[in-house]
């Protein structure tokens, strides 16, 4: 019997260590698996997920720019799937159907608190970003503690919608992003934009770091280096990337698939190693 079929799907997408991450976790649950990523541009996303899935596969990661595209592709959604309107995760289902599952706020959370102990409760926390990746960890940044949401976008309707999704304003609030500086300072900044990825740099004021704060990119390698470069130097506790985030989110893909949770830190610390 062949191995079972999985794949990331994005664009671009050989950057991916999705595929490295799946075989490691399989080697070590004695899993038989091929997983492989593959490279479709927005418009042929559909067609491409829907014909893997009819040739066997099992489930898909989804990455930039197809998370959006995942969600209202599936059948099925997770209530985490739903509150973010995005998906990073689709299974198929003994009926053929597809479920849409969204594990990057619970992984980022894990990695925050189990792998860099930190305590996310009581913590004012500035998240920059309202698309996509901010809409899959605003909800569980919320439900691990933290004290407020301030979500600062440089499209203020796009903050804004997110803030009106959640439905707490006693907690949630938003801002201008030429306000950055004159907002106050913060106990976690969560770096949830594109500006890494796109190679753009962020200009952001030093005065919007409190005196433990804890900065946090989602991205990793590259992509995350220019954020913090800034936090380091701004004086961070700690500022950390995204690898973790991502090996975490892998993990809760790999119990969707196979009802086994791999062991997470030798996989993160290899690829710490090899990315650094």
């Amino acid at each position: 019997m062949p191995p079972a079929q999985f794949a990331v799907f994005g664009h671009p997408i050989s950057h991916s260590l999705s595929p490295a991450i799946h075989q490691a976790f399989a080697q070590q649950c004695g899993i038989e698996l091929e997983y492989r990523a593959i490279d479709v541009p927005p418009a042929g996303f559909a067609d491409a997920v829907r014909r893997f899935f009819a040739d066997g596969g099992r489930g898909a990661n989804v990455t930039l720019p197809h998370k959006a595209a995942a969600f209202a592709l599936a059948d099925k959604h997770s209530v985490a799937a739903t509150r973010a309107g995005t998906a990073n995760v689709l299974t198929r289902l003994d009926d053929g159907r597809l479920a849409a599952h969204n594990t990057d706020g619970d992984g980022m959370v894990r990695d925050l608190a189990e792998r860099h102990e930190v305590d996310l409760r009581g913590r004012d926390t500035l998240l920059l970003g309202a698309g996509g990746a901010a809409r899959g960890v605003a909800w569980p940044l919320l439900d691990a503690g933290v004290q407020s949401l301030t979500i600062v976008n440089r499209s203020p309707a796009a903050a804004d919608a997110l803030a009106d999704a959640i439905g707490e304003p006693a907690r949630v609030r938003t801002r201008y992003w030429d306000d950055l500086a004159t907002i106050g300072s913060f106990d976690l900044i969560v770096n949830a934009t594109s500006a890494g990825v796109l190679g753009v740099a962020l200009q952001l004021p030093f005065a919007l770091l409190g005196s433990r704060a804890v900065c946090y990119d989602l991205s990793y390698g590259k992509a995350a280096a220019g954020f913090l470069d800034w936090a380091r130097v701004a004086g961070a506790r700690y500022a950390c990337n995204g690898l973790g985030m991502l090996v975490e989110t892998a993990a809760d893909a790999f119990v969707l698939w196979h009802g086994q949770r791999p062991d997470t830190e030798p996989v993160y610390q290899t690829l710490r190693r090899q990315t650094a």
